[in-house]
């Protein structure tokens, strides 16, 4: 049986989603606590909508993992409650507090966490204000020394949308396409002050959102013109002018899908490699 898992987990403490030989990962921590609970020889595969860097957090993660089915039917024990409330029960009491699944479920037929996922949406929130980022938000709130235009900053975030070949926004990976679709990207001041930035894409190559971050602080500064991040978007190859933000301030926020008919087909889709032409 496929289970689709819902999460969230604050990325401070992490060295990213992805399992690594050594260091404390999100992959790592959730795998070896579900295979607890399941009672699995070992941890289990997962499978997860985006591959988070270190010190990056998520709001609304998704991940999927496969089960036999009466592993998955003994999940309650000796309790009345559907398995997928007692799995969040039990997962509540073996996961450390700055990860939390707050939403388990079977997966409709063709879902895979990853390749049926038609966007991915998130978030990145700065402070100008003089005194820094307030105390109780300096975990996912970068404070920025100098007074930043929003407006100019989204007029030059703009530029960058639709379909394109991201390669100046992009660390660079052997065979790896550097091609996404980004829908949106936005800027705006919150109720509080802070300036948060909206990326939707279809999906997002290594340190892109960071890059794009990046690439419209000059702007927001006034030191380079609202035209300048499309110029190095077209120049299609790292600019060492751009900075790369740090991850504190990123949060993915949210991950959709298609109707449940579509699942498999929109996985097959995006198996394929993409190019401009389509």
């Amino acid at each position: 049986m496929r289970i689709r898992l819902d999460l969230g987990y604050d990325g401070t403490d992490f060295s990213g989603w992805a399992a690594q030989p050594g260091r404390r990962t999100v992959e790592e921590v959730l795998a070896t606590g579900l295979g607890t609970i399941l009672r699995l020889p070992r941890p289990p595969k997962l499978t997860v909508a985006g591959r988070t860097d270190a010190g990056v957090h998520a709001r609304a993660q998704v991940a999927h993992v496969d089960v036999p089915r009466e592993v998955w039917e003994r999940v309650p024990g000796r309790s009345d409650r559907p398995p997928a409330a007692a799995l969040l029960t039990r997962l509540a009491g073996v996961l450390p507090g700055d990860v939390r699944v707050h939403g388990a479920s079977i997966a409709p037929a063709g879902f895979d966490a990853r390749f049926s996922a038609v966007h991915r949406r998130y978030a990145y929130r700065i402070s100008d204000h003089p005194a820094g980022a307030p105390p109780l938000r300096r975990r996912d709130v970068l404070s920025h020394r100098r007074p930043l235009d929003a407006a100019a900053m989204s007029a030059a975030a703009t530029t960058l949308t639709g379909l394109n070949d991201f390669a100046a926004f992009c660390k660079h990976r052997e065979g790896a396409t550097t091609i996404r679709t980004l829908i949106t990207y936005e800027w705006r001041r919150d109720e509080d002050g802070l300036l948060v930035a909206t990326v939707l894409a279809d999906a997002f190559c290594h340190s892109m959102v960071r890059a794009l971050v990046g690439a419209v602080l000059p702007v927001g500064e006034g030191r380079r013109p609202v035209s300048w991040p499309a110029q190095i978007l077209t120049a299609a190859r790292r600019d060492p002018h751009v900075t790369v933000v740090p991850p504190h301030g990123l949060v993915l926020e949210e991950v959709g899908y298609p109707a449940d008919a579509e699942l498999a087909a929109r996985a097959r889709e995006a198996r394929a490699v993409r190019t401009l032409g389509g």
